[in-house]
């Protein structure tokens, strides 16, 4: 009986692996049904790439699966999603058979660098240490080898997101950071001075790190780096989506949302009311709504937080209302800073957020025939702002970011220049301050305000280069073209080692009729730029103007 038991175990076991085998032809089928789905009903996702690089690339992996082992097929599916840059689009690494193991760590990327926020009890050593290697490879070059599989829409989605790939096994050995599939990883690490290597052991497939809101906290077997005597505000009472709490001393409210939906004790719209009652009968002259950790949700729910500010005399006026943004702050909550940018006087600060301002999102499931495997795909285009106003982010009017040691002394920078915000020598909106100056004729103190503010870094996410070099081109377009060659030139003074200054200055000079200027511009772009786009372009131009204009 014993071995008629074991038999048909054996025989069971063979069928399910039979079951869920995949063969090179099941996966490039696969890919070919993804291929032709894109291209006939997902079209539109053809914003940021092309249908040529997709094809492209679909051609590439195809030609390389008989050769691969199942994860790094699916790897490879994942460089090809991520070619449309929306983080809404994407594919999940938990489907079975094929789940894909993660090491016990968290990172966390602080301005002066990566550092081990949370790990298991048994990697005690190493919470809190700054990564500087992983297998060997720096921490640059793996976060620049892990970021083609990443669907970052941009660089802050990557540290939010992206960043979490590194303790995914499966990636790092399609990615070739590691030699070998391997349950292990060795980080290369510093702590206190002390420069150290700790192996990692991944989890069993199916167990994932407890991570909230990008942060791993202290509770059971797992610990947070940060020092636990208290806690700050943007990380208190983590089990609620939001809470307010009056600081009496800055006679000031800060709120916390860190989702885009109801909390179970009380919906969006009462809390809302709460939190404007309260404004309304006591001395308030601040209002503080920390969205930094906030992914999203259903946007049909920010009505309520939008008209509440609108209707608030109080709190709906430059210097009263502060919205602090982060790397989290994305999908339903780009909708909420976007409608809090167009309809109200908040000034934002922090880091810029994770979602492009008018983005694709909303996705469908779409299944892989063979391995099951869902792709997720965006259909629903979101815009708020004209297309022209489209950008990669809603940028910071006040750019403020933390270091690890802020981190793990419970500082909050970001709150505390809310806090403290005085007013004074800042300027909410740069580009109208300088079209200001410059139709006052007021020229010198344009110049000088520019190269201060460039300088300022609270104005670091605010892309002076870009706005000016529109402003330039605006004026060639108008037939103001002396007035877009001193636009031109104050951007090549004031990025000096931009290939792209160069050569917009150069094409000023040209229309203007200035050929020998513009040629020598032109040079200067090839010198600065020689096998890229800006440098083709100057060459281009350049034997335009020999062939005569």
């Amino acid at each position: 009986m014993k071995k008629l038991v074991t038999i048909l175990l054996c025989c069971f076991a063979l069928q399910i692996s039979a079951q869920t085998a995949i063969s090179s032809k099941q996966w490039q089928d696969d890919l070919r049904f993804l291929q032709t789905t894109v291209n006939e009903d997902y079209p539109f996702l053809f914003k940021k790439t092309t249908s040529q690089e997709f094809n492209s690339a679909v051609e590439t992996l195809h030609d390389q699966i008989p050769n691969m082992e199942d994860h790094e097929v699916i790897v490879g599916l994942s460089r090809v999603i991520a070619l449309f840059k929306y983080g809404h689009t994407d594919i999940s690494f938990r489907q079975e058979p094929f789940t894909f193991r993660q090491f016990p760590f968290n990172f966390y990327q602080y301005n002066d660098g990566v550092y081990i926020q949370g790990t298991h009890k048994n990697y005690e050593k190493a919470l809190g240490a700054k990564v500087n290697a992983i297998n060997g490879i720096s921490i640059e070059d793996a976060l620049k080898t892990i970021a083609p599989v990443v669907p970052s829409e941009n660089d802050q989605y990557f540290k939010a997101f992206g960043i979490n790939y590194l303790r995914i096994p499966e990636v790092l050995h399609a990615q070739g950071i590691s030699n070998e599939l391997s349950d292990t990883v060795e980080l290369t690490l510093k702590k206190n001075g002390e420069t150290f290597k700790q192996s990692f052991t991944a989890l069993e497939k199916g167990k994932r790190i407890p991570v909230q809101y990008s942060h791993l906290f202290q509770k059971d077997d797992w610990l947070e780096a940060r020092n636990q005597s208290e806690t700050p505000l943007y990380l208190k009472n983590i089990d609620k989506i939001y809470y307010y709490e009056y600081l009496a001393e800055e006679k000031a409210v800060y709120v916390r949302h860190s989702q885009i939906q109801d909390d179970p004790s009380e919906d969006i719209p009462t809390f809302y009311k709460g939190v404007f009652d309260f404004i309304e009968a006591n001395d308030v002259e601040k209002l503080i709504l920390d969205v930094r950790l906030n992914g999203g949700g259903n946007n049909y729910k920010n009505k309520a937080v939008v008209t509440g500010i609108i209707k608030s005399e109080k709190i709906n006026q430059v210097g009263n209302l502060f919205v602090i943004l982060g790397r989290r702050t994305f999908s339903a909550c780009q909708n909420l800073v976007n409608e809090l940018d167009s309809y109200t006087n908040a000034l934002f600060i922090g880091e810029p957020t994770s979602e492009n301002v008018n983005f694709y999102g909303d996705n469908r499931q779409v299944e892989l025939p063979n391995s099951k495997i869902p792709v997720f795909l965006s259909f629903a285009w979101w815009q708020d702002k004209p297309q022209w106003e489209n950008d990669e982010w809603l940028a910071p009017h006040i750019s403020v970011d933390m270091s690890y040691s802020e981190y793990n002394s419970n500082k909050d920078p970001v709150l505390d220049v809310a806090l403290n915000f005085a007013g004074e020598g800042f300027i909410k909106d740069p580009m109208a301050h300088f079209t200001n100056l410059f139709q006052t004729g007021n020229i010198e103190q344009l110049e000088k305000d520019a190269v201060d503010m460039v300088k300022d870094p609270r104005y670091s996410f605010f892309d002076f280069e870009s706005e000016f070099n529109t402003a330039g081109y605006n004026l060639m377009g108008s037939n103001m073209n002396q007035e877009a060659i001193f636009v031109f030139t104050m951007i090549s003074k004031l990025f000096p080692d931009s290939a792209n200054a160069w050569d917009s200055l150069a094409e000023g000079y040209m229309t203007a009729g200035d050929l020998e200027k513009a040629k020598e511009y032109y040079n200067k772009a090839i010198s600065l730029d020689p096998e890229g786009s800006t440098g083709d372009n100057a060459r281009n131009m350049l034997k335009k103007i020999e062939r005569g204009h």
